[in-house]
Parts: structure tokens; sequence; C-alpha cells
């Protein structure tokens, strides 16, 4: 019997190897793919290398330039005087920003006090307290004793008076002579510190106070706080309690000033032992006489670039000296005459809105008659 496959079957039996060979070309294609991949990536890896080294060269280059530029001196100032540009170091250059956002100096704030109209007993006050708060100082580094400080205050006066205002600059002061962290000044009256319901209060006092720690608590109409005076209760008995013991407990970087009118205020001090042995300095604010009401108004119109004509300068001090010898209890000040400009403003519209072609005399020209209406407003 023969054995010996056929042709045929020799085929069939070698299907599968040959399958497998193709499988094997296949895959050896597919590794010369890969290693073209790989050797293509490996090019423009390169490529993009050499690209990024010779822009960074060219760049480094463009810098020297730059810095080389500015480093040259500029055109001088007509003198032969030369400002080299490349002195401004990243270092000055912050240090000039922060300048420009510097807090204002001791100094300063002592020439904006003595720019304020009149008040010239609460400045010569102020600048005394700024002295010895000076010398203590100084005599804390050389170890001698001092007395104890209090600088809590009483403000006594008629409203307008610029008891706010000089608050404002005593608490930038005492922040640039280091006797306050932060020196924010934070307003508040009676209903800043009194709730409604009972325990309330307290809490309300001392938000209050926590906002205003590095800083100046400054209470208006204080007296309002006493319970037999003004509009005052017990509530506000409640406000005084929480106010003296927070003002205890921070005593290092608070300052508390009291303000209102004199007579009230008084009784309100001695209302109270625990505010009596607080409030020992005391600042009368007197009413502007009429040429310092005068001078406020003219600074009004000033900085708002409107100008009197003669007539209209004559009857405006003609009306401060009337405002001002006809005063009462309730005499304005400053919000007088901050009212009356306001009304001048409003009658100089009325007058000017009827002309059709405005020119810029008529837009800041005051006349007599403007002022004859604000004052019958």
């Amino acid at each position: 019997m023969n054995n010996k496959p056929n042709k045929e079957e020799l085929e069939r039996n070698l299907k599968p190897a040959q399958a497998y060979i193709d499988s094997l070309a296949d895959f050896a294609n597919l590794l010369g793919t890969i290693k073209q991949a790989e050797e293509a990536a490996k090019e423009l890896m390169e490529e993009t290398a050499a690209q990024q080294s010779k822009k960074g060269s060219q760049s480094s280059e463009d810098k020297k330039d730059e810095k080389s530029l500015t480093s040259t001196h500029c055109s001088d100032n007509g003198e032969g005087e030369s400002f080299n540009h490349g002195d401004l170091s990243e270092e000055t250059n912050a240090k000039s920003a922060h300048d420009d956002n510097a807090l204002p100096t001791l100094e300063e704030m002592i020439e904006k006090l003595d720019e304020l109209v009149g008040l010239e007993v609460i400045k010569q006050s102020v600048k005394s307290l700024i002295n010895y708060v000076k010398i203590r100082k100084l005599r804390d580094e050389k170890e001698l004793p001092n007395p104890p400080l209090s600088l809590h205050m009483v403000f006594l006066g008629n409203p307008g008076t610029g008891k706010t205002t000089v608050a404002r600059i005593l608490s930038e002061i005492y922040r640039a002579i280091g006797v306050l962290s932060k020196g924010q000044l934070i307003e508040v009256d009676r209903s800043g510190l009194v709730a409604g319901f009972v325990g309330q209060t307290a809490i309300k006092t001392s938000d209050a106070i926590k906002s205003a720690l590095g800083g100046i608590l400054f209470i208006d109409e204080a007296y309002s706080l006493a319970p037999d005076i003004g509009n005052g209760n017990d509530f506000g008995r409640e406000a005084i309690e929480t106010l003296l013991k927070m003002m205890e407990d921070h005593r290092d970087d608070l300052i508390v000033i009291v303000a209102g009118y004199t007579e009230p205020m008084e009784r309100f001090i001695r209302s109270n032992p625990g505010l009596e042995s607080r409030f020992n300095r005391y600042f009368l604010f007197e009413d502007y006489n009429s040429d310092e009401l005068f001078e406020i108004f003219g600074s009004m119109c000033a900085k708002s670039e409107y100008i009197l004509t003669e007539d209209a300068t004559e009857f405006a001090k003609e009306h401060f000296r009337y405002i001002y010898d006809t005063r009462d209890e309730n005499f304005g000040n400053a919000r007088h005459v901050r009212n009356f400009f306001e009304n001048i403003v409003s009658a100089h519209s009325d007058r000017v809105s009827h002309i059709e072609q405005h020119s810029r005399e008529d837009l800041t020209t005051v006349l007599q008659e403007d002022l004859e209406k604000a004052a019958l407003m």
C-alpha cells in the first residue's frame, strides 16, 4: 500500500504553515514600520530641540541688546544732566509702587490739621498731645517710669464744628507715631450700639468695638446712651457697660472718642464713674465765627469752580454775619454752609438753564440773585 502523500494532500497540509509564515512576514513589516516611526520621531525631536536652542539664543541676544539700550543715558534735561534708566532695578520699582500707596506720614497729617479753618485751640491741643505721646515713648526707651496714659477723649460742641474731621486726622496721627496699629476711624451713634432686645445690645456693641480695634471708635451723640438723658434707655446702659469693659480689655490698641453737645455730654460723663475715670481729655469745639464760615464757603466755591460776582460776595459775607449773630444751640456751623452752598448751586442751575447758548462764564459765575434765592430755601 502506497502511503506517500499526493500533491493535493501536501498543499493542504502546508497551508497552516504558510499562513504562519505570512503572519511572521507581516509582523516583520510591522516592526519595520515601528522602527521607521521611532526614527522619524527622533529626527523630529532633534529638529525641534535645535530650533528652540536657536530661538533661545536669539532671545538672549535680544535681551542683551535691550539691556544695553536701557542702560544708556537718555537725553538730558537741558542742563547737561542725564538720567540712567538702567538704575531702575526691580527693587527700586517695587519701592516706588509701595511709596505710591504709602500711608500718610505724621508731617502730612499735621499739615492737614493746620489746613482746617479755625480750631486754633484744638490744633494746639492735638499737637501738645502728640508731643506728650512722643516723650512717653522716649522715656520708655530709656526705661524711665511713665504715669498711666488714657487717650480716650470727649469732643464737645455743636454740629458741624469739625469733630469728626479732627477724629479722622487723629486716627492717622496715632497710627503714624505707633500708638495705634491700623488707624481706622469707625463712626457710630446710638443706633450702631443699641439693639431692641435684651442681651442683643452687648453683642452689637462688641461687634462695633471689634471693628475699631487698632483705631478709633467715634461715638456721636453719646449722651443718648445714658438712661436719664435724651432718648436713652436701659439698653443704653448695657452698651455703656460693654464699652467700658472692652476699653479696659483692649486699652493698648483702642481709642474711644465720645462727642456731642456740651451740656448733655458733661452730664453723660458724670452719669457713670467708669466713664469719668476713662475719659479725662476734653476738647471744646467752638462755633465758627462769620469770617471762618465765609472762608469755608469760599473753599467750597473754589473747589467746584464757582465764581461769585462782587455784589454776590458782599451778600455772602453779610449772610454769614447774620447767621452767626442770630445762632442758637442748634446752630449747624459748617453744615449750614454746606446747605447754603448746595442751595446756591440749585438756584444757579435754574437761572442758567434758560440760556440757549451756555458759555463757560455762564456756567461758573454766581450772581447775587442766586444767593438771595438760596437764602430763602
